[in-house]
């Protein structure tokens, strides 16, 4: 049975069309994707289902009632619950505050006892098989554990469909496979989930159905079960999405980079490897395995105790961030949001941020025009999507976000350019563009490039060699014709395979 079908939704926004003729159903007990590209109508949609914004055509029925007047209580009432990117918890307040808030002010009670607080919190957890401490204050806690608290508000609230907005972005894996567990026993529950992600094996794995965007319209709505994600990426984005290895030609046989027996106490030991121009060097390996400490160790975040780092041929000291910019190493770290970008500046600040010295005249003012300019180039070389320059960072997507974080790099013209999980919640088209980019600098500046991924796929599709780490060392590599999904699935299901014997 149908928990909510939404029926020839329409939504305009000064003239521009953000959902057109939208229909779709979530059954009762449904974990239901919803994809798109960004700038695909998913925002809007979700607003709508949570009342939040009315739609200008179209009718919800909810549980076979046709809802006339639909408002944000009206979501809460028929129990909908939306859990934001942002969260939305109040950090100052405790675990067990914030899972109760809502119900005691629906409730309009003015006396609960402590115990039947408690009771009622300590129920709740158990039911979800979460583990976290009442009395905890919720802005103490890690990003994974405020998502479980979110959850657990939206079950106190009594919630038939609970929509998760890009949950697992800022998650290990360890915490999304809770996570996911989490909502299989949610769905056993006969409670709805409609599940958001840019993660297209996320969607295949925990997903029943699948409802796809592409500008504003449904482009199919469909069980799992008759979807391959190469179908899916189709869907979205319109075109056939060849993945096949698109590896660029190396510009010649000459070392950018040499590492020698790099270490650092208790993440990783032993690191010897070397990096030519123009080439990409593919790291993979499971969480834990050392490739993000690597990363911070070679950009001088976090120096390593011991080992030689050669860069064109020079021996480079790098004990802080600055030491390695000054020897031409770039680093563009996963989580943009708190470490890549700084959210409440302009794009032009964020790009111009790391070439202000050589913006700056002899009497140390920072000549405007030549920050202007700069960002102008990379916004239209990157296809930053911005009507303007002055546009503040968190305003962008995901994928627009990204390509300012590789602009203010790349304008360095950097000699060996780190990139870690560069495409991590970013949709398929931006993707596109990214590895665009990061091929053409290869290729046309000889750039050395280190990129490490969790996904497989990205690493076979545009890496020279590819090396698994394994326990903070470097294990197997592979080369050429030898760089395939299932060579570094089969290397990475053993890894598994010994870490689950180790531990039973």
């Amino acid at each position: 049975m149908d928990f909510i079908t939404i029926q020839h939704a329409s939504k305009r926004f000064s003239g521009v069309q953000a959902l057109k003729d939208v229909s779709f159903s979530v059954k009762k007990g449904e974990v239901h994707g919803l994809i798109g590209e960004n700038g695909s109508g998913k925002s809007t949609l979700i607003k709508i289902l949570a009342g939040v914004l009315p739609a200008d055509e179209g009718t919800i029925t909810i549980e076979g009632k046709k809802i006339t007047s639909y408002g944000p209580l009206t979501g809460i009432r028929y129990g909908i619950s939306v859990i934001y990117q942002d969260i939305s918890l109040f950090p100052n307040l405790t675990v067990k505050e914030n899972i109760l808030l809502g119900r005691v002010l629906e409730q309009n009670r003015k006396v609960f006892s402590k115990k039947e607080f408690s009771d009622r919190v300590t129920r709740i957890l158990e039911d979800l098989g979460v583990v976290i401490h009442q009395e905890e204050l919720v802005g103490e806690l890690p990003i994974a554990q405020q998502q479980l608290v979110a959850i657990a508000r939206a079950l106190n609230n009594e919630s038939k469909l609970l929509i998760l907005d890009e949950p697992t972005t800022a998650l290990t894996r360890q915490e999304i496979n809770q996570l996911f567990r989490l909502v299989n026993n949610l769905k056993d529950k006969g409670i709805s989930v409609i599940f958001i992600s840019h993660k297209l094996d996320e969607i295949i794995e925990l997903c029943d159905t699948v409802t796809i965007l592409r500008d504003g319209e449904v482009v199919a709505s469909r069980s799992m079960a008759d979807l391959t994600i190469d179908e899916i990426e189709n869907l979205m984005v319109g075109k056939s999405m060849i993945h096949e290895r698109n590896v660029v030609e190396k510009l010649r046989d000459e070392t950018v980079l040499e590492v020698k027996n790099l270490t650092k106490r208790n993440n990783f030991a032993d690191i010897s490897f070397s990096l030519d121009r123009g080439e990409i060097l593919g790291v993979i390996g499971l969480l834990g395995s050392g490739r993000t400490e690597l990363a911070s160790a070679l950009f001088g975040i976090s120096p390593a105790d011991s080992g030689d780092i050669i860069v064109d041929g020079e021996k480079a000291h790098i004990r802080d961030v600055s030491d390695a910019v000054d020897h031409g190493i770039a680093y563009v770290p996963e989580d943009r949001l708190t470490q890549g970008l700084v959210m409440n500046k302009s794009i032009k600040l964020n790009i111009g941020i790391v070439t202000l010295d050589n913006a700056t005249n002899k009497l140390g003012l920072v000549d405007t025009d030549k920050i202007d300019s700069l960002s102008d180039d990379w916004i239209a070389g990157m296809r930053i999507k911005t009507d303007t320059k002055d546009k503040v960072a968190r305003m962008l997507s995901g994928g627009n976000q990204q390509k300012i974080v590789l602009s203010k790099w790349l304008a360095l013209g950097p000699k060996v350019l780190i990139l870690d999980g560069p495409t991590v919640g970013i949709d398929i088209g931006a993707k596109a563009g990214i590895y665009t980019t990061i091929n053409e600098m290869a290729k046309d500046r000889g750039m050395g490039v280190i990129l490490i991924s969790d996904e497989i796929r990205e690493i076979t599709s545009h890496c020279h060699r590819v090396i698994i780490m394994r326990n903070g060392r470097f294990g197997k590599e592979l080369k050429g014709d030898e760089i395939t999904d299932a060579a570094i699935q089969q290397e990475l299901d053993e890894q598994k395979r010994v870490i689950a014997q180790n531990l039973s």
